[in-house]
């Protein structure tokens, strides 16, 4: 079968096309014949070798993915089942993945592979980052930094879902589009000199209740500006160092939280799942997909998801 390996951590050339042998499942496994692999920012810091953990070289890197069941070691998982990949023993650039019965969901007829391959990291980090870390409730006014990608639409999704107040940021009009559409209440551009302003008019004072931070060494600081008393920041995401102004923090006395999805149990993580398994059930739930690539393509899509303005999910075909 065909794999991306990566057998030294650098620049996005490193991910290679290569033969490798066909996989087999053990008891309690499955083998996924993938016809789609989502793109994460984190496999590109991990390709770089810049990750906190990094995997044994050689590697197939990915960890969402979607396809049909083609070998089963489960009697939960039968063959020619339609299953999206929340993560794998062997990597999801490929043809095929090898996976625990837990670590695949099955996919709506309705879900296209595409859309099942954008549900993994980015749905599972929403959930966990506004239900779990977030702990938010109907009647809540979020403010999503960074909606058009497939974090923040997700999040846009399950928080509409949940009775909150939503609001978004994006950088392009066609990410305002496209935020709005997915039923933000109304959407900012955060290049707009006067955006902060226009964020704090938009709750007439009250503030936002949590914000959902996707690149906190540039918003974090005015993040605290916007928080409502009590509030919280949840961070998903950041490039580097940031210098706050505690004060903000204390007046309002206020939260920042980081998450990462890796610190999900098992138990944590079948919830997580059930959750969305159900919203792609009862129609809330709507993967956006960006852009779709072809598999040997893995190092132009490492390329277009840290320079490109996000709009939606980048995903590789088989």
């Amino acid at each position: 079968m065909k794999s991306i390996r990566v057998s030294c951590f650098g620049d996005p050339p490193v991910l290679e096309l290569r033969n490798v042998p066909s996989l087999a499942p053990a008891a309690g496994q499955v083998v996924v014949r993938l016809h789609a692999a989502g793109v994460n920012p984190v496999e590109a810091y991990i390709r770089a070798g810049k990750y906190a953990r990094l995997p044994e070289l050689p590697y197939t890197p990915g960890a969402d993915g979607a396809g049909v069941v083609e070998q089963s070691g489960t009697p939960s998982l039968s063959a020619g089942t339609r299953v999206y990949v929340t993560a794998s023993l062997t990597g999801t650039y490929a043809e095929q993945a090898l996976c625990t019965a837990d670590q695949v969901f099955q996919l709506p007829d309705s879900v296209s592979f595409e859309q099942g391959a954008a549900l993994g990291v980015p749905y599972g980090t929403a959930v966990w980052a506004l239900f779990n870390r977030g702990q938010v409730h109907s009647g809540e006014t979020l403010l999503i930094h960074g909606a058009s990608g497939g974090v923040g639409l997700a999040g846009i999704q399950l928080a509409r879902a949940a009775g909150l107040r939503v609001f978004g940021t994006a950088g392009t009009p066609e990410g305002l589009e496209l935020v709005t559409r997915n039923g933000a209440e109304a959407a900012f551009n955060h290049h707009d000199p006067h955006c902060v302003d226009k964020l704090k008019a938009a709750t007439d004072g009250h503030g936002f209740d949590i914000i959902l931070e996707m690149a906190a060494h540039q918003n974090l600081g005015r993040d605290l500006t916007l928080l409502a008393r009590g509030g919280r920041v949840v961070v998903v995401g950041s490039r580097g160092p940031v210098e706050i102004d505690a004060r903000n923090l204390m007046l309002r006395e206020a939260d920042i939280r980081g998450i990462t999805l890796f610190s999900a149990t098992p138990d944590d993580r079948a919830q997580i799942y059930l959750r969305i398994s159900a919203g792609l059930l009862d129609g809330t739930l709507n993967p956006v997909i960006g852009s779709t690539l072809p598999l040997g393509d893995a190092a132009k899509a490492h390329e277009q998801i840290m320079t490109s303005s996000a709009r939606g999910k980048i995903v590789l075909t088989m």
